[in-house]
Order: structure tokens, then sequence, then C-alpha cells
């Protein structure tokens, strides 16, 4: 009800610096206890226990300001950056649009961010304030970068110390190149790289990749995450597609995100989940913003989701209002567990 009244005034204020203002404002008010979730919501990924199956999308939080204010809202766990090894200021501004008559939002951020040697620090303080919920790490590599696979391994040897998870992104469309790393003789390359930058550090290893893939990409990439042995995939990230969209801001340049990316990305989950036989856990990202929005990507193979512009249009108390309905919904089909109800939907 308080963020109906809000909202029109938050869209008033340009997209990026309405962010800034709602993360200040979680630095500064005092968080309460984080709710508690059904038990049937509970669910374990990679070794992981995630009070609930709903995330925090990284680039919401890019610098690690408020893991911890996002777990008492209602999130299982929480994914900040994307985090570099230097800071960046990222592509020029304006730079986040709204597509409000889409509820979708195009960004051509850059990975903006004050670096990993600041938030380090910040993330041990900050980590401890979490409770049961869950921190991922997204790392990526700097814009200027002349080796983008020693930003990886330098992003894995500074954060996996502090992330109950590391995800390796390489799949934003607004860093030139990055993409490229997608590419199967690339990836091998990167991820291997990776994985021995680990060591003997325990922090499972996650992969976010795009929407914008061939049929021939997907079994690529299955077959370089077997190989290698990362702990899930992450599907996925913004797209570059425009697609029946109704908003003055659609030719602007960058990722799309919110409801137009939902059916693509509900469809390259069901891909992944075909190609990998369920041997790799997936996580489902792009346009969820409901219950059933999650139910469905559960149901379509992904132990895990996340959101963010979801959260733009419908409050922050999203994930609080979420989870109930979404245990509600398992129980209605007779699951016992997310895990349980982790399935190819065949219609």
């Amino acid at each position: 009800m308080i963020y109906a009244l809000a909202k029109p005034l938050l869209f008033q204020l340009d997209a990026e610096r309405a962010h800034g203002l709602t993360i200040a404002g979680l630095r500064a008010v005092p968080m309460g206890p984080a709710p508690s979730s059904d038990p049937i919501l509970v669910t374990k990924v990679a070794g992981l226990t995630f009070p609930n199956p709903i995330g925090m999308a990284p680039g919401f939080d890019k610098n690690g300001e408020v893991p911890d204010a996002l777990i008492h809202m209602g999130f299982g766990y929480a994914e900040v950056g994307t985090l570099t090894p230097r800071p960046q200021a990222g592509n020029p501004k304006p730079r986040v649009f709204r597509l409000i008559e889409d509820k979708a939002v195009v960004n051509r951020l850059g990975f903006n961010n004050e670096g990993q040697d600041k938030a380090m620090p910040r993330l041990k303080r900050l980590r401890g304030r979490m409770g049961k919920g869950v921190l991922g790490i997204n790392i990526g590599a700097n814009k200027d970068s002349d080796d983008r696979i020693a930003d990886y391994v330098t992003g894995v040897r500074n954060m996996a110390p502090l992330a109950d998870y590391l995800t390796v992104n390489i799949s934003s469309p607004n860093t030139p190149g990055l993409r490229a790393l997608q590419d199967k003789s690339a990836l091998e390359e990167l991820l291997s790289a990776v994985m021995e930058a680990r060591g003997e550090n325990t922090a499972p290893v996650f992969l976010k990749v795009a929407p914008d893939l061939e049929p021939a990409d997907v079994d690529d990439i299955v077959d370089v995450v077997s190989t290698q042995k990362l702990d899930a995939l992450i599907v996925s990230n913004t797209t570059i597609t425009r697609i029946d969209l109704k908003s003055r801001n659609q030719k602007e340049t960058g990722g799309l995100s919110g409801a137009p990316l939902k059916e693509m990305a509900q469809q390259r989950l069901k891909d992944f989940r075909v190609a990998s036989g369920g041997h790799i856990p997936l996580i489902g990202v792009g346009g969820i913003a409901t219950a059933q929005d999650a139910y469905d990507r559960i149901r379509a193979g992904a132990s895990l989701i996340q959101l963010y512009t979801g959260m733009i249009y419908e409050g922050p108390t999203i994930a609080r209002c979420m989870a109930p309905e979404l245990a509600k919904l398992l129980q209605r089909d007779g699951f016992k567990s997310v895990s349980e109800a982790v399935g190819i939907d065949d219609k």
C-alpha cells in the first residue's frame, strides 16, 4: 500500500537516481528480523541451504552495500555485484530506462562499481548480519582489461573467501566482447582458469549465461560446465532482442529485463534442462514478478529463482508476499519440497 502511493513519485525521478535513493534508504533504516519461511521452501543447491528459493539478482546491490537488508526483506539469498577487480564508472548517463507500459527496464550500465578492494571489508562485516540467508558474489572483467580471464581469476581469489557462492558473469551485453567468452574454446579456457584459481576454497562456482543463444551454444555450454564441474547455471541475463514492446524507450540500446523477457528466459531454461539431462542445477531469472511466475520456472527445471525488475514494479515486499503464495502452489499440487517440484513442464 505504501509503495503504491510512493511509486508515482519515484517514477518521476531518473531511474538510476531512484535506485540510488533506494540503496541509501536500505542502508539507513534499521531492519527487523528476517521472516521465517515455510519448511516446504527450504532448498539445497550445491551443498548450500537456502531458506527459500527467491533471490535478489545482481545489479541491484552492485557494491555489496545491503545484502543483509535484502534477507530481512524476505529474500532467501542475495547476489551482489557485478564486482570487477578495479573500480569503473560504467557507460555514460543516462543509461537506465523504464519501459512502464511493458513492465520492463533497459539498461546499459556497463558493470559500474567501486571495485573489489572496497567491497571486500564491507562484505566481511555485513555477512554476519545475514542470518540463514545465502550470499552470492557476482564477478566480472573490467571493460579496459588487457586480460579478461586474469580479471576473473583475480575476482575468484578476492571474493571466494567471502562468498557462499561465486557467479562468473560473461553474459552482460553492455561490456563489448564479453559475451564472446560464451564460445566453447574461450569458455573452456576461462572456466579452467577459474576452477584452478578457486583451489581448495569450497565456494561453489555458478555460471551466468545470456538468453540470446542458439541450440548449439546451449549444448557447448553444458559440455564445458560439466567437464569443468561447475556447480550451477544461471539462466539468464538481459536480452538484446526487442519483441512487441509498447514503450517509447524501447529503442534504447542495452539489455532488456522484465515482463517481455519471461517467455524467452523460460524457454532457455527448458533448453538447458534438456541439454543437461537434469544433472546441472539451474537458477531461473528473467521476467519473474509473481509466485506463479516463480512456480512455472521451478516446474521448468529451476531449483532457485532470482528477480530484480519485478521489484521495481511490484514493490519492496515482493519476496515476503511471494514466498507464502509459492508455498501454497507447491502444496496445492502435492509437492513436499521445491526439489520435488523441479521438472520439465511438457505443456
